[in-house]
């Protein structure tokens, strides 16, 4: 009989958070693991590099968006007029939608290649199909975030 185990979540504060531009919020790795349920598995240098990929790729999609909401007088973005849900201005719980998901879809991409057996091109199919939900999880938090329609067009 054998046993696997997973390696150990790191504890609480062991995961220092991932210092944003100042404008954009920080990003807490631990609160990061708990919502994407990541487990020791994912080491925290792993994670921190994800995240650091994530970060950058969204600010610059959504560096207009902050010069013009800077042009308006908003030193951060949880400062952009927008409603508040549970506490939290509903465009800093987007933007994080889009980093959570975007990190997800990377480590779902890099892990996948541990097992390249057959079990593990059948677990490969699926894992493609997660990838292409959490891409698409990404386009709709910076869409809502911009306030654009979420439109998916396919010609036929």
């Amino acid at each position: 009989m054998s046993f696997l185990a997973n390696p150990p979540t790191p504890a609480p504060g062991a995961e220092k958070p991932l210092a944003n531009d100042g404008w954009f919020p920080d990003i807490d790795l631990a609160q990061l693991r708990a919502t994407a349920r990541l487990d020791g598995t994912v080491t925290p240098d792993r994670l921190r590099y994800s995240a650091l990929a994530a970060v950058l790729s969204i600010n610059t999609e959504l560096a207009p968006y902050k010069v013009g909401q800077q042009m308006r007088g908003h030193a951060k973005l949880a400062e952009v007029p927008a409603p508040e849900v549970d506490g939290v201005n509903v465009q800093v719980t987007r933007y994080l939608r889009a980093v959570y998901s975007y990190v997800q879809a990377d480590l779902v991409e890099r892990y996948r290649d541990f097992d390249t057996t057959g079990a593990g091109d059948k677990a490969a199919d699926k894992l493609e199909q997660r990838i292409d939900e959490l891409r698409r999880e990404v386009r709709w938090a910076i869409s809502d975030l911009l306030g654009m329609r979420r439109t998916t067009v396919e010609l036929i």
